[in-house]
């Protein structure tokens, strides 16, 4: 099996102060935190990202990414340049970003369109490039990465040494078809984002998949990311910290760490 370490995705808690957010994700034994620059880290704030980054090396935690919102093509490249300042303010090498427009599918694309977002991730994927960076496309639906035939195009298009893909599967998907697509990208994959729902989007426990997520995991082919690598929790049930406690508990037992 491909190693993981345990993280957590900033997100998940995003009424949560940093400071607490870091204690929580310590005392619970995860290795690296995913700061979102939604809430927990706006982009172009470096004095909070040192902070926050500061806060998280002493906690004996790593900060595995930032999440940003950059949307390609939707972006002014002043943006890419304050995500990035920001990322390396929080002492981190790797940057999400998304492939297309906010919530609209990849079926709705016409060729010019989609042209214009892989030039887009393509000159992102190069200023990170120059910084020693690294960038991974958020999976998900509504994006460019919706579903496996537009993702390999995408990886196609974008053949960088420094773009990388995370995974999760949508919402409901089936065992067999999330196999199929790890199976086709994960050659491609940096790291996980870990939680269990239903097509409607309700959530379970993440107990309720721990098969699920266990044949995921130990499907994942080896990948041409060299650094450490992470399945990072992204909510859980009723936003409650006994659920997450037990969450962690379980993506622990999936990793076989005690």
């Amino acid at each position: 099996m491909r190693p993981f370490e345990p993280g957590l995705c900033s997100v998940t808690f995003r009424s949560m102060e940093p400071q607490k957010l870091i204690g929580l994700a310590a005392a619970n034994g995860l290795s690296a935190i995913e700061w979102g620059g939604d809430i927990h880290v706006p982009p172009g704030d470096l004095v909070k990202a040192r902070a926050v980054g500061a806060q998280t090396a002493d906690a004996g935690l790593r900060v595995s990414s930032y999440g940003s919102y950059l949307f390609a093509p939707d972006f002014e490249f002043a943006d890419v340049d304050a995500v990035l300042d920001t990322a390396e303010a929080l002492n981190t090498r790797h940057i999400r970003v998304w492939a297309g427009s906010r919530k609209r599918p990849s079926a709705d694309y016409r060729p010019n369109e989609r042209e214009a977002a892989t030039t887009a991730l393509a000159k992102i994927s190069e200023s990170a490039a120059k910084r020693g960076m690294t960038i991974g496309l958020e999976y998900h639906p509504n994006s460019l990465t919706d579903n496996l035939v537009s993702s390999l195009q995408l990886a196609n298009d974008l053949p960088f040494d420094n773009l990388f893909f995370y995974w999760q599967p949508a919402p409901g998907l089936p065992l067999e078809e999330a196999l199929k697509e790890i199976a086709a990208l994960g050659s491609r994959v940096c790291h996980l984002h870990v939680f269990a729902w239903l097509a409607d989007a309700s959530r379970l426990a993440l107990c309720e998949h721990e098969n699920y997520w266990r044949a995921c995991i130990e499907a994942m082919p080896q990948s041409t990311w060299q650094s450490a690598a992470y399945t990072m929790l992204e909510f859980v049930k009723g936003d409650d910290l006994a659920q997450f406690e037990q969450d962690v508990a379980t993506l622990k037992a999936i990793l076989g760490r005690s």
